[in-house]
C-alpha cells in the first residue's frame, strides 16, 4: 500500500519544483508509473480476507480493484486537461495538477482504511480538492452555484454518518473495519436504531447518488472542468457504493425491512433519470444523468444483499468508471473544438473527426451494456438479483435497459451523423494524446472482460 502512497505523496514537490517545460510530462509519467506499479496488487494470494500494511492501512477484494481505478485515473486526468490548462500561468497549473495529486492521495487512503472513523476523514476530505477543481476552473458562470449544491448536499448527508458512527463505537466498543464485519448484533428494532440504519447509509447514498439525493450531480459535472468530471463520474461515486458495502456487513438484520423505499427508490431512479436522458439538449448532462442511472442499479444491489448483487454491484462500478470517464473525455475533445456542447449545434462531427466518431461508437456501446463488456455481466448479475428479490422488478429493469439503449443511440446519432453545421466544418484535427486517452480507458475494459475474477470482490 505504501509503495502507492509514498511515490503519490512525492509527486507534489516534483510537480513545484521541476522545470515549467517538463511539469506536465513529468507528472503524468510519474502516475503513471504509480499506475503500473498498482496492478500488482491484484495478485491475491492471502487466504484470509485483508492485506494489511499497518493497523491504519489494509486491503481486500473489495477496495482492491476500486484503488487500482483510482491510480490507472489520475495520469488520464492529467492527459485530459492539459490543452484545456495551456493558456493559464505556471502556477496555476501546478495548483490544478496538486489538487488532483492529493484527491488521489484522499481517495486511496479512503479504500484503504480499516477504522471507519479515519475512512469518515478521508471520505470527507475528498470534497475540498474537488469543490476548488469546480468552483475555480469551471467552465461557466454557474460554477460556484454548482460548488453549493455540491458542498450542502454532501455535508447533510454526512453529519447524520458522524453521529451514526459514533453511537456504533458506544455499541460495538470498537470501530475496526474486520472485526465489525463479525460483529452482527441481533438487536431489536427499536425507532433508534432505525434512524442509525438510515444515518449509516444516508451519506453514501447522496454520494452515489441515489434518485432524489441527486440533484447536485448535474450541476456539478456541467460546470466542472474535464479533470473534474472524470474524477466525479469514476472515482467519487464509487466511495458512495464502497461506503455502502463496507456499512452493509454491519447493518444486515435490520436492512431486509428497512431497504425496500429505497430499493424501489433506485430502481424508479433508473427509468425516471434514463428518460430525462432522452430529452437533455446540454451533452454532460445528458452523460451526468447517465451516471445516476447506472448508479441506481448499483444501489438497489448493494441493498438486496446477495453475493451476485455485490459481485454485479462491483463490477458494474468499475466498468461505468472506465466507460463514463471516456465518455466526458470525448465530450470535452467536441467542447475544445467547438465551445459548445448543445447537441443539435455540434452533429455531423463523424464527418470531420472519423476515428473520434469510432471511438464515440465503441463508448456508446459500452454505456448500453453491449455484450461482452463488463457493464452487461454487472448489470445481467444485478437484474438476475433483483428480479428473485421480486418478480415485478423485470419491468422496471428491462424498461431501464430500453431507455438506457434508446438515449446512447440518440448521444450517438445527435453529436455523430446528420448534416453538419458551417460554423464547425474548419475546426482542428484530433490529437494523439486525445486517441491515446480514450484508449487508455477502452483496452483495461476490453481486458476486463477476459478475466473478471479479478475485479468481482469477495463472495465468489
Amino acid at each position: 500500500m505504501l509503495k502507492i502512497i509514498i511515490p503519490t505523496l512525492m509527486l507534489i514537490p516534483t510537480t513545484w519544483l521541476i522545470n515549467k517545460k517538463w511539469s506536465w510530462t513529468a507528472a503524468t509519467c510519474h502516475s503513471l508509473m504509480i499506475a503500473t506499479v498498482s496492478l500488482s496488487l491484484l495478485k491475491w494470494e492471502l487466504e484470509t480476507g485483508w492485506s494489511t500494511s499497518n493497523t491504519y492501512l489494509a486491503m481486500d477484494p473489495l477496495s482492491t480493484p476500486l484503488l487500482i481505478l483510482s491510480c490507472w485515473l489520475l495520469p488520464l486526468m492529467l492527459m485530459a486537461s492539459q490543452n484545456h490548462l495551456s493558456q493559464e500561468p505556471i502556477n496555476r497549473q501546478r495548483l490544478y495538477i496538486t489538487l488532483l495529486i492529493l484527491l488521489q492521495i484522499l481517495v486511496n487512503l479512503t479504500f484503504a482504511s480499516t477504522e471507519t472513523i479515519l475512512f469518515f476523514i478521508m471520505f470527507e476530505a475528498t470534497l475540498i480538492p474537488t469543490l476548488i477543481i469546480i468552483t475555480r476552473w469551471g467552465n461557466q458562470l454557474e460554477r460556484l452555484n454548482a460548488g453549493k449544491y455540491f458542498m450542502f448536499y454532501t455535508l447533510a448527508g454526512s453529519l447524520p454518518l458522524l453521529v451514526a458512527i459514533l453511537a456504533l463505537q458506544k455499541d460495538a466498543g470498537t470501530l475496526y473495519i474486520p472485526l465489525l464485519q463479525n460483529n452482527i448484533q441481533n438487536m431489536p428494532m427499536s425507532w433508534g436504531d432505525k434512524m442509525w440504519w438510515t444515518g449509516c447509509l444516508l451519506a453514501f447514498m447522496v454520494k452515489m447518488p441515489l434518485y432524489g439525493l441527486h440533484l447536485w450531480l448535474p450541476k456539478a459535472h456541467v460546470e466542472a472542468p474535464i479533470a473534474g468530471s472524470m474524477v466525479l463520474a469514476a472515482v467519487l461515486l464509487k466511495l458512495g457504493g464502497y461506503g455502502m458495502m463496507r456499512m452493509m456487513s454491519m447493518l444486515s438484520p435490520m436492512t431486509k425491512e428497512l431497504a425496500y423505499p429505497f430499493i424501489a427508490l433506485a430502481l424508479w431512479g433508473v427509468i425516471m433519470t434514463g428518460s430525462t436522458c432522452l430529452r437533455q439538449t446540454d451533452l454532460k448532462a445528458m452523460i451526468a444523468y447517465s451516471s445516476v442511472s447506472h448508479m441506481g442499479l448499483v444501489a438497489a444491489g448493494i441493498l438486496i444483499q446477495t453475493p451476485w448483487a455485490f459481485t454485479g454491484a462491483i463490477i458494474l462500478m468499475i466498468a461505468h468508471g472506465l466507460v463514463s470517464s471516456a465518455m466526458f473525455c470525448l465530450a470535452n475533445t467536441n467542447y475544445e473544438r467547438t465551445h459548445n456542447r448543445t447537441l443539435i449545434l455540434t452533429r455531423g462531427m463523424q464527418m470531420i473527426l472519423p476515428l473520434m466518431g469510432a471511438w464515440w461508437f465503441i463508448t456508446n456501446l459500452a454505456n448500453l451494456a453491449l455484450p461482452p463488456t463488463p457493464n452487461l455481466m454487472g448489470e445481467i448479475m444485478i437484474m438476475i438479483s433483483v428480479f428473485n428479490w421480486s418478480h415485478w422488478s423485470i419491468i422496471i429493469t428491462g424498461l431501464g435497459t430500453l431507455i438506457t439503449a434508446s438515449y446512447s443511440l440518440y448521444m450517438f446519432l445527435m453529436t455523430q451523423r446528420g448534416p453538419t453545421p458551417n460554423h464547425i466544418t474548419g475546426i482542428i484535427p484530433s490529437h494523439t494524446r486525445e486517441h491515446l486517452l480514450i484508449s487508455m480507458h477502452l483496452i483495461p475494459m476490453a481486458l476486463l472482460m477476459l478475466k473478471p475474477e479479478i475485479m468481482w470482490g469477495w463472495h465468489m
